[in-house]
């Protein structure tokens, strides 16, 4: 096996630590580079808080992909034009390959009148918050007792459920473009939020939106049972609050006084059909919503200061792939330079999705060092410039001393696990001085 060629990784999720494992067993040396300081990515920091076991399972691998020899691990080292390394800094060090695995770390913004109004906010930063993700662990919220979500899927569950168990808000809304059958969310998830629906109230909207369900001869029991079907294997409530559907409607607007939130307007959609394919379309006729607090959960989009070309919310990448896996590209426009997860395509899937993808990512990698010399780059020199960033750089060590501080907080505590929250806390946990 040849084992001269040298491939950086940025981001260590799913998909880039998957993909730095499959290159690694082809003989590679790998370098990940992650922005955080702790591996796992949306695995660690955007599952719900109490899916211990899953999470669990997931450290697990993840430990044992940094384990491996051949796999070098820098933490806390941001990657971009505003990072602590530019994209062609990084290359410039020699790498025969880079794969980049940074998810999608941008939020899709549909330019609406009062998305700067105190009480608005995306999803993402919600999630990671709760998650305990620096820095957005230290953001303040304005969660009101009435919260409208602009979404219909796994990450809307998520949210609603935390808005109404730690939050301890009075109502939640979903706001669906779309009608009942269109929504993403799956049962497994549907079943943590299910008993917080007022059955009655969604009985009477299922009526509302009879008509425009029906006018594309679609059957309305196809939505009922998406939505309800999950009732069976219902968790018990445990919190006051109410949850509610507002389907067929888009947000047009957020309106407040003194800089705070006070309403939401939507415009009433229809339903269109067209090969199969089911559309909203707005009908001009506008209402307003009271609310406290507005979270969108309406997908991602990839970091434009990145330092790869971008177009539609996506890195451009070649639609002509010499080097295709399953019928897929993963190679951007820059030459040997390859996307994964997230960084290929936002928002699909979660963590199944990003192993599969980064994994053929990496075998994209691969077919593409077949056709190369290696260039025989140092990993002592990659070591050497990271030492000289001027800020804590973390090693599979200090992760290593990092989890077993954390575990030990946690039983000091009685907790299932413990997290600090900020990366102050953590470099104080690993023995690291803070540097000025």
């Amino acid at each position: 096996m040849n084992n001269n060629f040298f491939v950086a990784v940025i981001g260590a999720g799913p998909a880039g630590l998957f993909g730095a494992r499959e290159l690694a067993a082809q003989g590679a040396r790998v370098a990940i580079f992650n922005r955080d300081v702790k591996a796992g990515g949306l695995a660690e920091y955007g599952i719900y808080p109490d899916k211990h076991t899953m999470k669990e399972g997931l450290r697990k691998q993840f430990r044992q992909v940094l384990d491996l020899a051949n796999i070098d691990y820098y933490g806390n080292v941001t990657v971009g034009s505003t990072g602590d390394l530019t994209l062609d800094e990084l290359r410039a060090l020699g790498f025969d390959a880079v794969l980049v695995t940074a998810g999608a770390q941008g939020t899709k913004s549909l330019g609406l009148p009062g998305e700067e109004l105190e009480g608005v906010y995306h999803a993402k930063d919600v999630v990671f918050s709760y998650n305990k993700l620096p820095p957005f662990s230290q953001k303040k919220f304005r969660f009101g007792k009435r919260c409208a979500i602009i979404g219909a899927g796994n990450v809307m569950v998520d949210v609603a459920r935390h808005l109404l168990h730690v939050q301890n808000v009075d109502e939640v809304t979903a706001i669906v473009r779309r009608g009942p059958a269109e929504v993403n969310f799956t049962k497994d998830e549907m079943k943590h939020l299910i008993s917080y629906l007022d059955l009655e109230e969604f009985d009477h909207e299922m009526e509302r939106v009879r008509p425009a369900v029906e006018a594309i001869q679609q059957d309305l029991e196809i939505g009922r049972h998406k939505v309800l079907d999950s009732l069976a294997k219902a968790d018990p409530k445990t919190a006051n609050g109410k949850f509610h559907f507002d389907f067929l409607a888009s947000p047009t607007g957020m309106y407040g006084e003194n800089g705070a939130l006070t309403k939401l307007e939507v415009e009433d959609n229809i339903l269109t059909e067209k090969d199969g394919k089911v559309s909203a379309k707005g009908t001009g006729v506008k209402r307003t919503i009271e609310v406290d607090t507005v979270i969108f959960a309406i997908g991602d989009k990839v970091d434009e200061s990145f330092g790869l070309p971008t177009e539609w919310n996506e890195f451009i990448k070649n639609k002509e792939p010499r080097f295709p896996v399953d019928n897929l590209t993963f190679e951007s426009s820059v030459e040997g330079v390859f996307v994964g997860g997230w960084s290929r395509k936002a928002s699909e899937g979660l963590v199944g999705y990003a192993r599969k993808d980064g994994t053929n990512a990496a075998k994209a990698v691969w077919q593409y060092l077949q056709t190369k010399q290696p260039a025989n780059a140092s990993a002592e020199a990659v070591a050497e410039k990271m030492k000289h960033l001027g800020k804590p750089v973390i090693l599979k060590e200090d992760i290593k001393r990092l989890e077993a501080v954390e575990a030990e907080e946690a039983k000091k505590r009685g907790l299932e696990e413990f997290k600090f929250a900020s990366n102050e806390e953590m470099l104080q946990a690993m023995g690291f001085m803070e540097t000025a």
